[in-house]
């Protein structure tokens, strides 16, 4: 079975990846007794060919190193639409209808049996249509949130897709209200065990100091993003001093060499709104890039994490953080008017409360973020209802009676259903 399978970020990236290999595991046990992949579906609806005797499963289609190294041929890198906000969408708009035409015939070229797409809805939402129509089955795998703002669209899952499979609880009622096939699968970050390298052996791989308090960064992941909350973030760090080490992780959909320019480019601001002159951002605040985020989140004794997919990490690593988010003016005066949800970080959508501070716009200042910050270091109750918050949203987000395998083998397991349904008859 050929599958094209699109993921345009750095959360779907890793969601892809882990589903290219949950959907070979469960291909490779189809009609056994394997834990969490038993597939013993019949189908006679004719637009998917079956897997061979041998479980073959072929992926092309948008992603990044994760998706490569499980085999996926990515005809399109994700890190060339890791665009945000409406004004810098329309200034990179041909590169990106351009990387969406060479998709398009992608497809044409290898006529998949079947298409996975993951979040990225400015992008994916198109790459359905134009797969539906070529009468080609569609699954949406952790869908556009359109509960939050332009509830509208939801006519576009209806319309080109088959079958959306939701991260998020309260999402499955949403989309099926609203006529779309929807199942809710389980949050993939649920079940994230704590990485198991030691905070010594991190400190000593990446030259920290594991006598201090660490702090993880998390601007976004995307240049945009990062441009926007990255300077505000490193004043904050700046404002907590010299006592902590700070840690930031570079997103897998960011340039290593672009990070390092743009912070050595862009000296911090101190709380009263002067230029540092003594140094780059990273050399004022001892600011670590680091390769990885869920260590540094893991050993982290809080966190200043922009809006995202880096909020549930932090909460299922139980780290305590500040969320903190920015725009440009006119992408949020366009957009507020819109939203409908009470909260931006997902961790308090998730919960049905604040679990966490949201600092967005003109609240995400420095000394609020280093204040809010300074709040849920030390042990407390500021803390502890922090802590238990997230305990509460990580039962949440993996469902009940899911039992023990994991939401990618969920995940797997509707889309082979999916398949067999649609299976074509072989002549």
């Amino acid at each position: 079975m050929r599958i094209l399978i699109s993921a345009g970020e750095a959360s779907g990236e890793m969601y892809g990846a882990q589903l290219i290999e949950a959907l070979r595991r469960c291909a490779d046990h189809a009609g056994t007794a394997a834990p969490g992949c038993t597939t013993d579906h019949v189908g006679t609806d004719a637009r998917v060919r079956p897997t061979d005797s041998q479980g073959q499963l072929d992926f092309f289609g948008v992603g990044g190193e994760k998706m490569r190294a499980v085999g996926c041929d990515t005809v399109v890198d994700a890190k060339d639409l890791a665009v945000v906000g409406i004004t810098e969408i329309l200034s990179h708009l041909p590169k990106i209808w351009g990387l969406f035409h060479k998709l398009i015939a992608e497809a044409d070229k290898h006529k998949p049996d079947l298409a996975i797409v993951i979040d990225s809805p400015a992008f994916n939402w198109r790459v359905a249509r134009q797969m539906n129509k070529r009468n080609i089955p569609v699954v949406y795998y952790v869908c556009p949130q359109f509960w939050a703002w332009r509830q509208g669209r939801v006519r576009l899952l209806r319309k080109y897709v088959d079958k959306a499979l939701v991260i998020f609880p309260f999402e499955e009622k949403f989309y099926r209200d609203r006529g779309v096939n929807a199942e809710f699968v389980g949050h993939p970050l649920a079940d994230l065990p704590r990485p198991a390298v030691s905070r010594d052996d991190y400190a000593a791989q990446n030259g920290l100091d594991p006598a201090k308090p660490w702090i993880t960064l998390m601007p976004g992941s995307r240049v945009k993003e990062v441009r926007m909350n990255l300077p505000g973030i490193v004043a904050a760090a700046r404002l907590l001093g010299e006592e902590f080490e700070f840690l930031l992780p570079v997103a897998p959909t960011l340039d290593l060499a672009l990070l390092r320019a743009f912070m050595d480019s862009h000296p911090s601001k101190n709380a009263k709104g002067g230029a540092a002159s003594d140094g780059t951002m990273a050399r004022e605040s001892q600011i670590h890039l680091v390769p990885d985020a869920l260590p540094a989140l893991a050993h982290s004794r809080a966190g200043i994490i922009a809006s995202g997919t880096a909020t549930v990490e932090a909460a299922i690593m139980e780290t305590p953080f500040v969320m903190v988010y920015r725009v440009t003016p006119l992408t949020y005066a366009l957009g507020r008017s819109t939203v409908k949800v009470p909260h931006f970080a997902m961790v308090n959508l998730i919960a049905g409360r604040e679990v966490v501070p949201e600092l967005v716009q003109q609240d995400f200042t420095p000394e609020r973020v280093a204040a809010e910050v300074n709040g849920i270091i030390p042990e407390g109750k500021d803390r502890e209802t922090m802590l238990t918050g997230f305990r509460e949203v990580r039962a949440l987000l993996r469902g009940n009676g899911s039992g023990s395998d994991h939401p990618a083998d969920r995940v797997a397991r509707a889309i082979l259903s999916l398949a067999g349904t649609h299976a074509k008859v072989p002549v």
